[in-house]
């Protein structure tokens, strides 16, 4: 069974949901961790050890079809150099910059570089979001919208702009919909068309997913392994249960 393709017949006791790998990339300070904790639990921490790499895991409910999300949010002290870890195994990336931060700016566009000589290398292609983050600091940006949209534009990306520290629906909608994409983009076996947000802007093409490479993930042996039970309540459903390697910043 492909990643995102439909199982065979078969008893639903012996039906696991299907993976998708979502990387965050960006400058230090940027946002990543703050985001990927308030996806997976609704909350907002401000301080971080910046130096971790972790990857967490979670089941969702991503239009109705169950899936593993796991969560790669990565430490690159000195931007894309030593990206060969992530490239093979994600099936979606998630580029943050800070919109209260021209260098984090810049460095979005470094990944966005890296992204696409790998996406110009290997096929199937993997589909990217362009995230600003801290929209709360949004009376002091000197990053614009405009300028985000140009850059979304120039690399065929998706963009969305949301605050970690506010509404959590908009940034689980932003992973969701990188989830979609991965699994869209896999169904149909071609490039997806995606848009960034913009009211009067074109749709814009946006590639697929490459492969997953799990031996990436770090070995069994040495990752550190915690289960936390949330209390993200929806309606018949029961609070996903988070299987975080190699520690859980917050705690």
């Amino acid at each position: 069974m492909s990643m995102f393709g439909k199982a065979k017949a078969c008893n639903s006791a012996d039906r696991s949901p299907a993976g998708c790998n979502l990387v965050l990339l960006g400058a230090m300070g940027s946002g990543k961790s703050a985001l990927t904790v308030k996806f997976l639990t609704k909350r907002f921490i401000g301080e971080y050890d910046p130096y971790l790499e972790d990857i967490y895991s979670s089941e969702e409910i991503v239009d109705h079809q169950p899936v593993t999300v796991r969560v790669m949010d990565t430490c690159d002290q000195e931007g894309p150099v030593n990206s060969e870890r992530y490239l093979s195994w994600a099936n979606a990336f998630i580029v943050v910059y800070s919109v209260d931060n021209v260098e984090s700016f810049k460095g979005s566009q470094l990944y966005l570089q890296t992204l696409a000589l790998h996406n110009k290398t290997f096929r199937p292609q993997t589909p990217i979001i362009l995230l600003g983050n801290k929209l709360d600091m949004d009376r002091y940006r000197p990053v614009s919208q405009s300028d985000a949209e140009a850059l979304a534009s120039r690399f065929g990306c998706l963009f969305f702009e949301v605050s970690a520290c506010l509404d959590f629906m908009s940034v689980q909608h932003v992973f969701y919909e990188a989830v979609r994409r991965a699994r869209d983009g896999r169904a149909r076996g071609r490039l997806v068309p995606a848009a960034y947000v913009s009211e009067d802007k074109a749709l814009l093409d946006v590639p697929t997913f490459t492969t997953p490479c799990y031996k990436e993930l770090p070995a069994p042996a040495t990752a550190k392994l915690v289960t936390v039970k949330t209390s993200r309540a929806q309606s018949k459903r029961r609070a996903p249960t988070l299987t975080l390697l190699k520690g859980f910043k917050i705690f």
